[in-house]
């Protein structure tokens, strides 16, 4: 296969590593500009504030990543990562009710996120053409305007000295506050964009739990009924025999200045989660950690797809396209199947550069629509969401509610929901016949 040329990768969280795994095979060299200092360890990041969070890596997400980093799953594993079966070991009360636990045919593996994005990063030691430079702060693209195309970046490093770098490709990973998009509303460049205001804040610690003969779990989460409740909580068991414990509450639901005054304090939140089962565990635990804050006001889908003139040799990928609810748990697999679909095309080599960039960005918007939707369609029972919805919104609210609620009683249902929820199948998965039909017997049930 006739390799390219060079590709620079701005950002070196999840998603640019998952674009430099797959650029590696079809590019002689591969560099990852990375703002933050060089890992010593699966610590948390500087420039990802957002992961020392419970993070899920959906069913989707967890077959795609091993696909990409073959024997990942295993380095998980033996590292101290928890594998579990993903209908059994998970305690979730969802709706006003608990989802039915079975033993399955899913595992999942419960870790920290500088746990996964740690072993992810040594995976690079092993392919030459991959070199990740850290402190790198990326100012300004190279940019030829006859020719409407970007050729390299501009670069600040650890010194504070510029120098430049030429590329073939550059792929802006660099999350919601991506220099391209500064860069092109700059150059006025229109960017279609839907925004949904949710103003949700996460608080997380880490603790050690007493131990319990009869816990029964690995992974507890305790979701609040819209519209009434707004405060969410999840405990989940991670690498080194530890819980992390994550407080949610949308629309500032969660007063800040009070769960940060003391250990005691974060723990007393749980008493407002609809039950007070995570309040139980951690009465009698200890604290491992600092509480960590992470704020997300909006959540953001550009659509860099619907852009006239966008520059050509320019690639956008992962939160830089679009930031969606974290509560749902869909980042990370997101940004996995991005990665294929980019693959994919390359593999292909019908296309130019340019035409392969213009077709991802096609591909990236098909897998983030019913995503987006599915999500916002929950976000609006909260009254102060703001933003716009989604057609037939009150109808999709009830017919998912019905799905919710059936999930606590009707194995068939629930095997359905998971599915769909964790990527494998689509959102029309839900809507055969059986179900339809499940749901419509349920309605007219209660309102006999």
């Amino acid at each position: 296969m006739l390799r390219r040329g060079k590709a620079v990768i701005i950002g070196g969280g999840i998603s640019g590593k998952l674009a430099a795994r797959v650029l590696s095979e079809f590019f002689q060299e591969v560099i990852i500009l990375e703002r933050d200092s060089e890992p010593h360890g699966p610590f948390p990041r500087k420039g990802a504030p957002q992961g020392e969070h419970i993070h899920a890596l959906l069913f989707a997400g967890a077959n795609g990543l091993e696909e990409l980093f073959p024997g990942i799953t295993e380095k998980f594993n033996t590292s101290g990562a928890v594998k579990i079966n993903s209908t059994q070991d998970i305690a979730w009360f969802h709706h006003g009710v608990w989802k039915l636990r079975f033993v399955g045919d899913y595992t999942t593996i419960l870790q920290t996120r500088p746990h996964l994005e740690w072993h992810i990063e040594q995976y690079f030691k092993s392919i030459p053409n991959v070199t990740i430079q850290y402190s790198q702060n990326v100012q300004n693209f190279i940019y030829i305007e006859e020719e409407n195309r970007i050729t390299g970046v501009e670069i600040i490093n650890g010194s504070n000295s510029i120098r430049t770098i030429n590329a073939d490709l550059i792929v802006d990973a660099s999350g919601v506050n991506s220099l391209s998009s500064r860069w092109l509303n700059k150059r006025e460049v229109h960017i279609p964009e839907e925004t949904v205001k949710i103003n949700l804040s996460y608080f997380t610690k880490t603790l050690q739990l007493p131990d319990n003969q009869n816990r029964d779990w690995s992974i507890k989460l305790v979701y609040p009924t819209p519209p009434f409740e707004k405060i969410g909580g999840g405990i989940s068991k991670v690498e080194g025999n530890r819980f992390l414990v994550t407080f949610m509450g949308y629309h500032n639901e969660i007063n800040e200045k009070e769960i940060l005054k003391s250990d005691n304090s974060f723990i007393e939140i749980a008493k407002k989660l609809p039950k007070l089962d995570i309040y139980q565990e951690l009465k009698d635990a200890t604290a491992l950690s600092s509480t960590s804050t992470f704020r997300v006001p909006n959540i953001t889908w550009r659509r860099f797809d619907k852009v006239n003139k966008f520059p050509n040799g320019l690639l956008m990928i992962g939160d830089s396209i679009c930031r969606i609810d974290p509560f749902f748990g869909q980042g990370m697999s997101i940004a996995i199947i991005e990665a294929l679909a980019l693959k994919k095309l390359l593999t292909d080599q019908k296309h130019t550069n340019q035409k392969m960039i213009e077709t991802f960005h096609q591909q990236a918007a098909k897998i983030i629509s019913p995503l987006w939707n599915m999500v916002i369609t929950e976000d609006f029972r909260y009254p102060d969401t703001i933003g716009k919805k989604p057609a037939g919104l009150s109808i999709q609210q009830w017919y998912a509610k019905n799905i919710f609620l059936l999930s606590s009683d009707n194995k068939d249902i629930y095997n359905s929901f998971i599915k769909v929820m964790h990527l494998l199948h689509p959102t029309s998965t839900l809507m055969h016949p059986r179900i339809i039909k499940s749901v419509l017997k349920r309605t007219f049930i209660n309102n006999r």
